[in-house]
């Protein structure tokens, strides 16, 4: 009987739709999608955040990452804090120049060229290349 009826409503058009409740997994999923698309469009019309966009363009790319946020880390994608291009801009300090005394610091001249973190760099590149893996755990290095 549960076969006839199974199969009468597979083929039949007249018959009303009784179950319409929606997976909870599947609300969450298209919230989730919803609102990363919402993020990425006001992302897009506004001029803040330029640096923090050159590290992550897709919001949906950075929401994939499982990197923990730490203070540093987000000192490091905005651009923001002690670093002496930021402190200089607001007249906190007399000079932009790195301790390095090569040139002015910023987030990539620390992360690129900056001498006095080249150990730092050296040990990173060998853990990445290594494990194959980014971002890198704190007990990698």
């Amino acid at each position: 009987m549960a076969e006839q009826m199974a199969k009468e409503a597979a083929t039949s058009n007249d018959i009303n739709e009784c179950y319409s409740r929606i997976p909870k997994s599947t609300v969450k999923s298209e919230l989730s999608e919803s609102s990363a698309k919402k993020w990425q469009t006001e992302r897009d019309c506004t001029t803040k955040g330029a640096i923090a966009k050159l590290y992550f363009p897709k919001i949906t790319d950075r929401l994939k990452l499982k990197t923990n946020v730490t203070p540093n880390f987000t000192k490091l994608v905005t651009g923001h804090g002690n670093i002496r291009s930021y402190l200089y801009k607001y007249k906190i300090i007399d000079s932009s120049t790195c301790s390095c005394k090569k040139e002015e610091q910023t987030i990539d001249q620390i992360i690129y060229d900056c001498e006095l973190v080249e150990q730092e760099r050296k040990r990173l590149k060998a853990a990445v290349l290594r494990t194959e893996k980014w971002p890198i755990s704190k007990d990698i290095l």
